[in-house]
């Protein structure tokens, strides 16, 4: 068992207070914190101590994967650990955007580097060759966009509640399309709209929107948030894409998974968020970063379902979240007086303590997670048992 040394990322979206509050430091902080890091991701590997010395996760997976991650999990991944978990702290609306899926990454990553694009080339939408499913669990209330409506849900909204006249082609195009290929067609002709009449259309949506937010009603709540992410990103034709999209503010303790190809925006608020170990990212808007719209089109799924997830009981004050995929699963522990058994032995884990203070017990010794800390539990360290008073994120292979 090892205490891990996170990294955190200073995305311009990020908050000054979040993070920095977990981890017991000084706050607000100069520069804006977005995401904490915690797993071997080539980009970011955590730092881990060993009586050997310093090194990172990454390279001491390395140097021994059957070790460290079991034979299973080394043979299936090859040699990589599958996850990386996250704290996400979003001060302002992150990016609309869509992850690939296993297939569509390798072909991705191949036909990128097959075009002579260096690793680090800010036009690349695939850093490397893995899917990038996803799943987020709200530490605060987390308002998302996750998802495309229902056919009929984006007509009425369009239609009857905002009743934009600039907006009826869109509509017609959502109802006319073959069951929800209308939505992928109407997202096209948003993000395409002719560049000289755009602000027009933005300036349109948001007072439309904000009309709606006055008045109340089932739409109220998103038609709100889009007139927010419209300040924080003007004349950005994500505002009028969000339209098309679900919205939903996600509980303390709920979660969303997001598979391949479903569309998404997380908005605001503080999260502890466990993916496949990829930074793969296709985006549509709300970015300073790169587009790519045609790409994304390919990838996103209007039939991708994104809903709200409660947390599972599988007992002793242990929670699950289900997520279909071989990379991750994440459990959720409130850990009290009783020693509790660690879910995923056998396999590598990374567990986070978000409140109190909790020791971890196995074979090898003990080791105590503070508040904001997190450490790794390799293959070897076998059954490990907890107790608190605290509350922790266990990630483990699917």
């Amino acid at each position: 068992m090892d205490l891990l040394e996170p990294v955190t990322q200073p995305y311009a979206w990020g908050s000054h207070t979040a993070i920095a509050e977990l981890q017991g430091r000084p706050a607000p902080t100069q520069e804006p914190e977005a995401e904490l890091w915690m797993g071997a991701h080539p980009s970011a590997p955590s730092g881990v101590a060993r009586p050997g010395g310093r090194t990172t996760l990454d390279v001491l997976i390395a140097a021994d994967p059957v070790g460290e991650l079991g034979g299973l999990c080394a043979a299936e991944f090859g040699g990589r650990l599958p996850f990386l978990l996250k704290v996400l702290a979003a001060e302002k609306a992150l990016s609309i955007q869509v992850h690939p899926s296993r297939a569509q990454a390798e072909a991705g990553f191949r036909a990128e580097n097959e075009r002579g694009l260096a690793p680090g080339d800010k036009s690349r939408n695939y850093v490397d060759d893995w899917p990038k499913p996803e799943i987020l669990c709200a530490l605060t209330p987390f308002e998302v966009f996750a998802g495309l409506r229902t056919p009929d849900d984006a007509a009425t909204l369009l239609l009857k509640e905002l009743g934009l006249g600039i907006l009826d082609r869109v509509a017609v195009t959502i109802l006319e399309g073959e069951r929800s290929q209308g939505l992928t067609a109407a997202l096209a002709q948003i993000l395409g709209w002719p560049e000289g009449n755009r602000g027009e259309l933005i300036d349109q949506v948001v007072q439309g929107c904000a009309a709606v937010a006055d008045r109340g009603g089932p739409y109220a709540a998103a038609c709100a948030a889009t007139v927010r992410i419209a300040a924080e990103h003007p004349g950005d034709l994500g505002v009028v894409a969000s339209l098309l999209m679900r919205h939903a503010v996600l509980q303390p303790g709920q979660a969303v998974f997001m598979p391949a190809g479903g569309l998404h925006a997380y908005l605001h608020g503080t999260g502890v968020e466990l993916l496949a170990n990829s930074d793969n990212v296709v985006r549509a808007g709300l970015t300073p970063k790169h587009i790519d719209v045609p790409e994304l089109l390919k990838l996103a799924d209007p039939a991708v379902a994104v809903p709200v997830l409660e947390p599972r009981p599988l007992g002793g004050g242990v929670f699950g979240y289900d997520s279909p995929v071989p990379e991750f699963r994440l459990y959720r522990a409130q850990l009290g007086g009783t020693e509790v058994e660690l879910p995923g032995t056998g396999g590598p884990r990374i567990v986070l303590c978000t409140q109190g203070t909790a020791v971890l017990r196995a074979e090898t010794g003990d080791l105590t997670v503070d508040r904001g800390e997190s450490c790794f539990l390799s293959a070897a360290d076998g059954v490990v048992s907890a107790t608190g008073p605290a509350s922790v994120f266990i990630a483990a292979i699917g």
